[in-house]
């Protein structure tokens, strides 16, 4: 059985590191990178170099929820404002 988890090598900030996600993590990064014009290595280098504690797979794995995280409730504030507009409407 294959494992969920794929180790791939990469460059961040000059030196070879292996890093440990799951594959839908690195479909992520890849689309995260090609949005913001930057090449997978750094991206994975700016992520490195702010984060505080843990492990450089674990630092990946937020990185890409809060940003999918931030990107939805972007989304959704359009409604919630149109759903407020037409309840203070309603209500005065």
């Amino acid at each position: 059985m294959k494992s969920p988890v794929a180790k791939r090598s990469i460059v961040v900030a000059g030196h070879k590191t292996s890093v440990s996600l799951e594959d839908a993590f690195w479909t992520s990064l890849k689309e995260i990178a090609g949005r913001r014009d930057l090449t997978l290595s750094d991206l994975v280098a700016a992520i490195d170099s702010q984060r505080d504690h843990g492990n450089l797979s674990s630092a990946i794995r937020l990185f890409v929820l809060e940003f999918y995280r931030h990107q939805s409730e972007q989304h959704e504030d359009p409604a919630k404002a149109q759903t407020e507009k037409a309840q203070t409407e309603r209500a005065g």
